[in-house]
């Protein structure tokens, strides 16, 4: 008998508890990945990775058929946004259960996904697409200041700024078109209205909703976040609201397979859709969906792209929050402690430090500035805030700065402080 095989493709963001969720449920995980380090660091850790331009997909699909003959392949899945709409055309090639991959296009096309929101009724900010500097200055004109400003596709908030005068206009366009920042696709800048409000965030399955939570962000002008809190501090009627407004979202993008996450703002006019993502949230939310409710998200996602039954009925009701560790300086870390200490506080979920000790910490003002997580669970608000924030005291580090100019390395230490 054939052993059962799930390819993942180019999978960072979730990769290990992807890996794990699979092995769980019997399954041989493969990765293939365009990145070389990946595949080497999953190799030395004897999983199975074949690096391949994953941006090919021909070659996938030669690929594929080739662990065909070896393997069943039982389902084809990513957790990553950039090669989603090639995980969809893989399944439809080799009749395999998956999103479709023309609607993960349009969703990814954060121009293309405005419009179809707007042409629905769906309430969105202000927004305008711009190719270059005097496209951008004239949108935010139009729109009013303070305008965000970012790429038309993308994710993790990579090149996304908030800019509030002129100046910070002027000087995020010139990073984003000046040769700074990474394209995908040619440059396409979206320019919208900054929706100020309390954050929240909705995690839907195939058109299951799962809960909705609430997010802070870090000082602007940039959204990196620095915690999450499930559930939301909500009232019946304004859940309501944003689950009848995600159901429209869902029929405008024809997102009506697998996982989805939709990122809210409640203004002064109530709930405003600030993004649609066709793919589970990244780490730690999957994490802290399963410390509050029992249910694994990510194991579920798999037995959907195999095509066995999946459930997303809750084990238990509790308050589970995450704080993010965020790097306060660029520089080399010289030492990060008090993880076995916080991990052993009773009611500490998890902890997870990304980076080890000398490893050069330079900051994107993305979500590659967070160097951790902390979460904490339990029947009550109050006790796993306060569990957080003792779990997340206990953890400490040390970065020095980068010499400045031809400047010998500074002999100061900028501490790590959690704020």
């Amino acid at each position: 008998m054939s052993i059962k095989a799930l390819i993942l493709l180019d999978d960072a963001s979730n990769g290990r508890l992807y890996l794990q969720a699979a092995q769980h449920l019997g399954l041989h995980p493969i990765t293939l990945a365009s990145d070389k380090a990946q595949c080497d660091m999953l190799a030395g850790e004897g999983m199975e990775a074949i690096r391949i331009d994953t941006d090919n997909l021909d070659g996938l699909i030669r690929e594929c058929s080739r662990l065909s003959t070896t393997f069943d392949i039982v389902g084809i899945t990513s957790a990553l946004e950039s090669v989603y709409a090639t995980v969809g055309k893989l399944c439809r090639h080799f009749d395999l259960p998956g999103p479709n991959p023309e609607s993960i296009e349009r969703c990814c096309d954060k121009f293309v996904q405005r419009q179809l929101l707007a042409k629905a009724g769906v309430p969105i900010p202000a927004y305008r697409l711009a190719v270059n500097a005097a496209e951008v200055q004239s949108a935010a004109a139009e729109i009013g200041l303070p305008v965000v400003l970012k790429p038309a596709v993308g994710s993790g908030s990579s090149g996304v700024r908030l800019c509030r005068d002129v100046v910070e206009l002027a000087e995020h366009t010139t990073y984003l078109l000046g040769g700074k920042h990474i394209w995908r696709s040619s440059p396409r800048m979206l320019v919208e209205e900054f929706a100020q409000g309390p954050y929240y965030s909705i995690d839907i399955m195939g058109d299951e909703f799962m809960e909705i939570a609430s997010g802070e962000f870090g000082p602007p002008p940039h959204f990196i976040f620095h915690g999450t809190t499930y559930p939301a501090q909500l009232t019946s009627d304004e859940c309501k609201r944003i689950a009848d407004i995600s159901l429209s979202c869902l029929r405008a993008l024809d997102l009506e397979w697998g996982p989805k996450n939709i990122e809210f703002r409640w203004t002064n006019l109530g709930p405003i859709v600030v993004e649609v993502n066709p793919r589970l949230s990244g780490s730690p939310d999957p994490q802290l969906v399963k410390a509050a409710y029992g249910v694994d998200l990510i194991t579920e996602h798999i037995k959907l792209v195999i095509g066995e039954e999946w459930d997303l009925r809750r084990k238990r009701s509790y308050v589970a929050a995450a704080r993010k560790l965020v790097a306060d300086c660029d520089g080399i870390l010289d030492w990060i402690d008090g993880e076995a200490s916080a991990a052993a506080v009773p009611g500490v979920a998890e902890v997870k430090l990304y980076v080890e000790p000398k490893a050069p910490i330079v900051r994107k003002g993305d979500y590659r500035d967070c160097i951790g997580h902390v979460i904490a669970a339990s029947p009550s608000r109050a006790t796993t805030e306060a569990v957080l924030k003792r779990a997340v005291d206990l953890i400490d580090w040390s970065i020095t700065p980068f010499p400045s100019g031809d400047d010998a390395i500074a002999e100061f230490a900028c501490a790590g402080l959690l704020g």
